[in-house]
């Protein structure tokens, strides 16, 4: 198996990377996903010395002598021992047009929660599908929930095609059994991609031993893929997470700086706007917009801000400040399909805590109302309960107001966390539906809720 760099990365391995893609990978056990990941950071040069060294040792121990780049990934003794990824593993590289942050995800059906965990932040999904296998109910499975969280991309990668001489009969036959299930799913863009992980055939550059594929190889359809259309920039949403108030008598300009500091959820933010805070309802304007870059005059989703407000007004943490456009909803009965991800069953009636973006509150669940299909993401039958790795929908009553869009319309503010309020484990994840009520203000102008 060789391991040579291309001469690419090597005469551009100082180009400060320009963008940054988050992408996912799952799909059956030693389908080949650790592998494809070790690749990438190989071809990449994206390795310290000491990795490789540790690499070439563990060798004679997993890998018959052969170096194994899976167990670039595998970080576990039992990942190794067993050959299989367990827990969620997150690495980094770079090249010279974009930034990555990978997951890799288990692919076994109890460790269904760590497959959302990893993905749910991701831009991009990659199903690998063993060419001689071909599609199964693991491979419906993880797509079926790169659907329900929204993953806007997804590649379908091919993998293991040299066990199958090549064949350009079998990829087609692959693709149309993948095809036929992808119109129950609200995923826009996919992509086929016939690889050999191990080999590095079409992972970072294309392989002549597929003339009749057309397509990018792998890692170049990672670096264009395009993924700035995917945020939300319909509408102003910026959750409070503190005030800052540097309180520094000896400079003139921070004696008496109060800023409002926060990562942009959604939409843009312009100096002189208008906006409102919720769930007060109070309007002001805002003043001026700080960075850790400086000044500007406008800001947009993701960035991390300060906003100077017009008037000094009570607010803080948990609160959220919104344009007079593309309102959100608010309320405090919510409905939402999660992941559940403990051992101890979901009942109607318990009582948790709800972390939604910067806001954290007391809520109950109110009824479960019922279980979902994962192969398919059709409803069941309303179930006493959910267990471990059940992913359902239910209803939930906050203690105080929710503002949030429908995770559909944003990801940022329709997802939250559901927590043990006596162990403060994270019991679920969860995706809220559609609100029922838009913030509007009334006939006398005062915001409510």
């Amino acid at each position: 198996m060789s391991l040579t760099a291309t001469p690419e990365f090597a005469a551009h391995a100082l180009t400060p990377p320009v963008d940054l893609l988050r992408f996912n990978t799952c799909g059956s056990v030693d389908d080949g996903k650790s592998t494809l990941i070790g690749r990438l950071l190989y071809d990449s040069k994206s390795l310290m010395e000491d990795q490789l060294e540790a690499l070439e040792r563990s060798a004679d121990l997993t890998g018959g002598g052969q170096i194994n780049l899976a167990n670039l990934t595998d970080g576990l003794r039992a990942e190794r021992e067993q050959g299989i990824t367990i827990d969620v593993a997150y690495r980094y590289f770079a090249t010279p047009r974009r930034k990555f942050i990978i997951a890799d995800t288990p692919g076994h059906t109890q460790y269904t929660r760590n497959m959302v965990t990893g993905a749910s932040t991701a831009n991009l999904s990659i199903v690998l599908v063993d060419a001689r296998s071909g599609v199964i109910e693991q491979s419906r499975r993880h797509t079926a929930i790169a659907s329900l969280l929204r993953i806007p991309h997804l590649v379908v990668a091919i993998n293991k095609m040299d066990l199958v001489g090549w064949s350009q009969e079998r990829f087609e036959e692959i693709r149309a059994d993948f095809e036929k299930f992808l119109p129950r799913l609200d995923i826009q863009d996919v992509k086929f991609i016939p690889i050999s992980a191990l080999s590095g055939d079409n992972v970072v550059s294309l392989s002549d031993k597929t003339p009749w594929y057309t397509g990018p190889s792998l890692l170049g359809h990672l670096e264009t893929v395009h993924i700035a259309s995917d945020r939300n920039l319909q509408g102003l949403r910026l959750p409070v997470q503190w005030v800052n108030r540097p309180n520094r008598p000896d400079d003139p300009a921070l004696h008496d700086f109060r800023g409002v500091s926060g990562q942009l959820a959604g939409g843009l933010v312009r100096r002189g706007q208008q906006v409102v805070v919720l769930p007060s309802g109070i309007t002001t304007r805002v003043r001026a917009i700080h960075t850790h870059d400086g000044e500007l005059e406008e800001a947009f989703c993701p960035q991390s801000v300060t906003l100077l407000l017009e008037h000094d007004i009570d607010i803080s943490r948990g609160q959220m400040i919104v344009g007079l456009e593309d309102l959100p909803g608010a309320g405090t009965e919510l409905a939402a399909k999660i992941c559940w991800m403990h051992p101890r069953a979901l009942t109607a009636g318990r009582k948790l805590l709800l972390k939604h973006t910067s806001l954290t509150t007391q809520a109950i669940v109110s009824a479960i109302t019922h279980r979902i299909d994962i192969t398919s993401l059709e409803p069941g039958e309303a179930p006493d309960g959910l267990g471990l790795n059940d992913l359902g929908e239910i209803r939930l009553r906050t203690a105080t107001p929710l503002v949030y869009d429908g995770y559909k319309t944003n990801r940022q503010t329709g997802a939250f966390i559901l927590i043990d309020p006596a162990t403060h484990a994270t019991l679920a994840a969860g995706m809220l539906l559609p609100p029922k009520a838009i913030v509007r203000p009334d006939e006398d102008g005062d915001w409510v809720i």
